[in-house]
């Protein structure tokens, strides 16, 4: 089922984690990320469309961005009981294929997900280095369907205004995208 993003309110301080990569076997948190001017954290997963649609930008940005003063991570926070393709080997396989070079994190117990208030794939939290939300949403308008190219323009500017110091766009349009699959029992209050 497609849901939107929450739009957790700018300005709210990044939430700690502390996951493990499905890439490398390390702990990943938030501290490693502290010489980083800017933090991208992407909610998405393997099996949802939209996430599909979308995911050779994603690791494109991860690309284009490499040798900026970003840090990027992405988190998967799927029930695999119920979406295995969504588990820590599916998601390694994922990040070879399409080359990710950031962390792709598996958030089992889903309280990262919930402390974000992450609602969808693809959900995006841009922070500065004071580790404040300056944006969240969409990727760009492009939706399975909708012939919109592929672009990350919305999430590109975000970061590249954060990088160059300047303010980011307050017009920010929530993502859309598979909702998180929680498990049974797990739903967080703000659905």
């Amino acid at each position: 089922m497609a849901v939107t993003s929450t739009m957790l309110p700018l300005g709210t301080k990044a939430p700690d984690f502390s996951l493990p990569d499905v890439v490398s076997n390390k702990t990943v948190n938030l501290e490693i990320f502290n010489d980083k001017k800017a933090l991208l954290v992407m909610f998405i997963c393997r099996h949802c469309p939209y996430v599909k649609h979308v995911q050779n930008e994603i690791a494109k940005i991860g690309k284009d961005y490499e040798d900026k003063d970003l840090g990027i991570v992405a988190i998967s926070a799927n029930d695999v009981s119920v979406y295995p393709e969504d588990g820590p080997q599916s998601l390694k396989e994922m990040a070879d294929e399409l080359g990710f070079t950031f962390p792709y994190l598996y958030d089992e117990a889903q309280e990262v997900a919930k402390a974000y208030t992450a609602a969808c794939t693809p959900d995006l939290f841009l922070f500065d280095h004071d580790r404040k939300l300056v944006y969240r949403g969409q990727l760009d308008g492009s939706r399975p369907g909708n012939n919109e190219p592929v672009t990350g323009k919305d999430i590109r500017a975000a970061i590249d205004a954060v990088l160059n110091d300047s303010e980011v766009s307050k017009g920010q349009k929530p993502s859309m995208g598979c909702s998180i699959k929680w498990k049974i029992g797990n739903e967080p209050s703000y659905f």
